[in-house]
């Protein structure tokens, strides 16, 4: 081996002094914990600017993807979507526009819709292939719908309030005066499109008039004026008072359980100053057997605790209110996001979150979940309920601190 000169250690002391020096200053600290280093408090000015070509009224709205947390890391599927950029198709009677799995790819698990109608329109009497979860958010209206044993339920419904309809069971939908409704659907699969149900209409005109008539018992004359093409959504004539329907349809009885929830005015799950989260699952809502959901209101500054679902996707429909939510997931990866009313969150079964309400005014979203119960791990629940010195070895914090966090799972906590 060769003897090494005085000058070329000189020359390798010199090397690792240099490495040494940049590597503590630029060494991972608490709030800036990678390798490189993430955000823009490690970029300098050149490298951080941003010249264009942009639009500055988008980016304006997307604080968090211009300049992300330094807490921020790694890939992650895209989990913001909108309502605000769906094509709306419209009718004489009403609109919808929808976002499935083929328009937001993380959602494989559900579908949404957005609908309007107005006083006396009506949503054509359909079917689905897939269960239909609904809130109403604004207004009132009628619904009627069929179970297998010919039991007809027909009942009005207002802002807050649910409906679910189990798969294949034909219903229908009506806005009420004076203001009409708007609501939003979920499908309890990811590539259901309200574009491609099953109307009565369609099968109508695609059926003989022989066996219409043969079908129904009467003349085929009776069906001479059926439209052609689907009505989908058409304006109508306002019903009438709703005990009327009610007796209209009441000869086979009522099906055991109502297929509408209030929501909006149950018991709150949980509730406190920082704000309050009311919870239907089959456990109140037994008709809803393969969606489960909570209408949860932040107050400003307020957060939505950090925690995970074990057993189903989170579809988030924010509804009031603005707010930031950060996804966590393994690798480490970590990514920020921005909401508005209108928006659609998606959270991966088990990953962790935890949302902010960064706006002045209460911040409102629906939680819907495709699962009959609803299930949440609070992290700091689980924190206070494991051996505090195991805790405290893990966090290099002491036990007293460790006995400081929320163990009653509050849910939301003050800013």
């Amino acid at each position: 081996m060769e003897t090494l000169t005085r000058r070329a250690v000189l020359a390798i002391g010199a090397v690792g002094g240099t490495a040494l020096a940049a590597s503590t200053a630029g060494a991972a600290s608490f709030g800036n914990p990678d390798q490189p280093a993430e955000g823009a408090i490690n970029a300098n000015a050149a490298g951080l600017s941003d010249p264009g070509p942009k639009n500055p009224a988008i980016n304006d709205q997307f604080p968090s993807f211009q300049s992300p947390p330094a807490t921020d890391v790694g890939d992650m599927q895209l989990f913001w979507g909108s309502f605000n950029n769906a094509a709306k198709r419209i009718q004489n009677g009403g609109w919808a526009r929808q976002v499935t799995k083929s328009d937001f790819a993380i959602s494989d698990a559900v579908s949404g819709v957005n609908m309007r109608l107005g006083p006396g329109g009506i949503r054509e009497m359909h079917w689905h292939r897939a269960a239909e979860w609904a809130i109403v958010t604004n207004g009132r209206c009628r619904i009627t719908v069929l179970d297998t044993q010919g039991r007809a339920y027909v009942q009005d419904v207002e802002a807050g309030d649910l409906w679910y309809f189990p798969a294949g069971y034909p219903h229908s939908l009506q806005g009420l005066g004076p203001d009409g409704c708007e609501f939003v659907i979920v499908f309890d699969e990811g590539d259901q499109s309200e574009y491609g149900t099953l109307l009565l209409t369609d099968w109508l005109a695609h059926t003989s008039p022989e066996l219409l008539a043969k079908n129904f018992g009467v003349a085929p004359d009776v069906f001479r004026n059926i439209p052609l093409q689907n009505l989908w959504i058409f304006q109508g004539k306002e019903p009438g008072p709703l005990s009327s329907d009610q007796e209209a349809v009441a000869g086979a009885g009522l099906p055991p359980f109502p297929f509408t929830y209030k929501l909006g005015t149950s018991k709150p799950l949980k509730e406190n100053a920082a704000g309050v989260i009311r919870l239907a699952d089959s456990s109140a809502f037994t008709v809803s057997k393969t969606i489960a959901a909570a209408i949860e209101t932040i107050r400003p500054g307020g957060v939505r605790e950090m925690h995970w679902h074990p057993n189903a996707d989170e579809w988030q429909y924010w509804i009031k209110g603005e707010g930031r939510m950060t996804v966590f997931d393994a690798g480490p990866r970590s990514q920020t996001a921005d909401f508005r009313a209108g928006d659609i969150g998606y959270v991966k079964r088990s990953q962790g979150h935890i949302i902010e309400n960064t706006g002045k005014t209460d911040l409102q979203f629906v939680a819907v979940f495709k699962a009959a119960e609803y299930q949440e791990v609070s992290l700091s629940s689980w924190l206070t309920h494991t051996p505090p010195a195991l805790v405290a070895q893990h966090l290099n914090v002491s036990i007293e601190d460790v006995a400081k966090f929320p163990a009653n799972q509050p849910a939301i906590m003050p800013g």
